[in-house]
């Protein structure tokens, strides 16, 4: 899957994935990971989510990374944040975008960096506590995903993730999203993490509505 994919889905607006509300699961779980206000949040592959805007309001910073820059401009038109834009010392190509958020006396900074995920390093983001990852690796062919978990450890430090992932039979549709069974996940990151499912429920697909789905949370500590 290269760049031109997304790039395309973006110029389309074939971004059925994009969700108009907040994951409920993320707000129903976001406690598991047990962290302190002002912490910083990692949300790869960010597209323009809403989950984003949530966390922030919960008194978290966000940082992001997204590989279409169109994406990045329109949330923050759409969250009405006028954010700073810059380019990195060492590659004029990556762009960061930094604004934030004010809700009430509270200010939150979000940053979303344009740039292929695997291009940034753990210099470039900074520290992070946690990882939400709502739609990064069921974004990724199972080619991809190893490679993909070996980098968001390495950005990350190996920080606690809450993941969502989507199970079905994929030979009934083709991705994205993929498909991602327990044994999978086990395979990208069970050397690393404990892994803990904390609930799963049935979902769908927009673009095949009568797949049977379960959505699956889990929690990588």
């Amino acid at each position: 899957m290269n760049p031109e994919f997304w790039h395309k889905r973006w110029q389309e607006k074939r971004i059925g994935f994009n969700q108009s509300a907040v994951n409920p699961l993320l707000t129903e779980y976001i406690d598991h990971l047990d962290l302190a206000a002002g912490s910083r949040i990692f949300v790869p592959l960010c597209g323009k989510s809403i989950d984003m805007v949530w966390l922030a309001a919960q008194g978290y910073d966000v940082v992001g990374v997204e590989l279409v820059e169109t994406a990045v401009q329109e949330f923050f038109a759409e969250q009405n944040i006028q954010p700073i834009v810059s380019q990195h010392a060492e590659n004029p190509v990556i762009k960061r975008y930094q604004g934030q958020l004010v809700d009430g006396d509270e200010q939150r900074t979000i940053t979303l960096w344009v740039v292929d995920i695997f291009a940034l390093t753990s210099t470039d983001i900074g520290i992070i506590d946690a990882i939400y990852d709502k739609a990064a690796l069921i974004a990724l062919p199972a080619d991809m995903r190893p490679d993909y978990s070996e980098q968001i450890r390495k950005v990350s430090d190996n920080a606690p993730q809450l993941l969502i992932t989507l199970d079905y039979d994929q030979s009934k549709k083709e991705g994205p999203p993929f498909s991602i069974n327990g044994e999978q996940l086990q395979q990208y990151y069970g050397s690393h993490y404990q892994l803990c499912e904390l609930a799963s429920e049935p979902a769908s697909i927009g673009s095949a509505p009568d797949l049977k789905v379960t959505e699956h949370i889990w929690l990588l500590k």
